[in-house]
């Protein structure tokens, strides 16, 4: 089981908890690919769904980690895999 937790604005849309678990494999597209489909609504808010592309303000930390930049295909640390660590997911913010 993989720990996610979702910024509180992903948790009003999806009607859910603030962490959730979901059964993937340890890879960001798939723990993505297993919100989507628990979550509908969560649909194409993490990433765009024509080319499966991190939406520009969504960030992917774990262990302290910023894994953003990371392949989606990319084993995630073996905490998040383990489950004693969440895959937490972050609104970027920008602006001036």
């Amino acid at each position: 089981m993989i720990r996610v937790v979702l910024p509180a604005h992903l948790c009003t849309l999806a009607k859910c908890d603030k962490e959730i678990h979901v059964d993937a494999d340890a890879t960001q597209r798939a723990v993505i690919d297993a919100l989507e489909g628990r979550y509908p609504a969560l649909r194409g808010t993490l990433r765009d769904p024509n080319t499966g592309s991190r939406r520009a303000f969504v960030r992917f930390f774990a262990c302290e980690e910023d894994l953003s930049h990371e392949s989606p295909d990319a084993p995630l640390p073996d905490a998040v895999a383990a489950g004693t660590e969440p895959l937490l997911v972050i609104g970027a913010m920008a602006g001036g």
